[in-house]
């Protein structure tokens, strides 16, 4: 019976405030949309530096059969000479401060998690990406003492230092991440207030009932947990639509659009939405039962 007049004082509820309860479900949709955006935006600068700060000093990539590399001359660096550089690396401390050796399988295989969502994947095999020794500096404006070390050396194909352009590129998803996390702030705050409005609304329609439950013995919790559910509800409807705007923008614009204009970039995927979703529901439910709660308490003394 209890759950049954719960069932009916929601219904009761929603269909007397309907403009309003889809007007909470369009806002909570917007909002998590955002914010979710904001989260991809921020896993996908976390993806990248993932892949590229391991190596963002400096990185030496040796001599692989058949490269063509001017210095390497079609031939793959020997045992000698990668040792011989390992050395010299070492003799180069406190100036360098780690020294990360990189096979080519090791290569591939980072590579094929980076770029797990981009085409590019399906296209490298291994010792297409060469081995490398991946060096930290203790202070990367020397980065020419190290270049000038190496460069040209013997089973050297090449020495990059990818700092400056990297830095600037996340410097600018980082202010995409931002400006998202704020728009979504602001959707929040609107979420919460129309929430009171709501709450606020339906309890002066149905003061009458509530009236009567209070004289008839019902508990504080019998009285205020239809308002609460009914918010609840719209609540969960928009974080369900959201999460399925954020599925449709990775599944069918960043997969097939945008990995295909940038296949040597790793991007975020559908995976990723999936991993951000339970955060999303969380927080607005609990936005949602708090605001609920709040607002009961304050506009209907029972």
């Amino acid at each position: 019976m209890r759950l049954q007049f719960l069932l009916g004082e929601i219904w009761t509820g929603l269909r007397r405030n309907l403009s309003i309860a889809v007007s909470v479900l369009l806002v909570t949709t917007v909002s998590l949309y955002l914010l979710g955006l904001g989260l991809l935006a921020q896993r996908e600068v976390d993806t990248l530096k993932g892949y590229w700060y391991d190596r963002i000093q400096v990185s030496i990539f040796l001599c692989s059969q058949d490269s063509g590399e001017p210095n390497c001359a079609g031939k793959a660096v020997t045992d000698q000479q990668r040792t011989a550089l390992k050395e010299q690396l070492e003799q180069m401390k406190p100036l360098v401060e780690n020294v990360y050796y990189e096979s080519e399988q090791q290569a591939y295989d980072r590579f094929q998690d980076q770029f797990r969502n981009s085409p590019l994947a399906s296209n490298i095999r291994v010792g297409d990406i060469p081995q490398s020794y991946r060096v930290q500096l203790s202070d990367p404006t020397k980065y020419d003492v190290v270049v000038s070390a190496f460069e040209g050396a013997p089973g050297v194909g090449r020495v990059q230092d990818q700092q400056k352009t990297l830095d600037k590129l996340f410097k600018v998803m980082n202010g995409i991440t931002i400006a998202s996390l704020g728009l979504a702030f602001i959707m929040l705050v609107c979420a919460v207030l129309l929430m009171v409005t709501t709450i606020r609304q339906a309890a002066f329609t149905r003061r009458r009932e509530t009236g009567i439950m209070k004289l008839v013995g019902a508990s504080n919790l019998t009285i205020r947990l239809p308002f609460v559910m009914e918010i609840v509800l719209a609540t969960l409807a928009g974080v369900a639509a959201s999460v399925g705007l954020l599925w449709a923008t990775m599944h069918f614009l960043v997969v097939p659009y945008v990995a295909k204009s940038l296949p040597d970039v790793a991007l975020v995927g559908v995976s990723d939405v999936w991993v951000i979703a339970p955060y999303l529901a969380v927080l607005m439910l609990g936005i949602a039962v708090v605001t609920s709660w709040a607002t009961l308490w304050r506009y209907l003394r029972v």
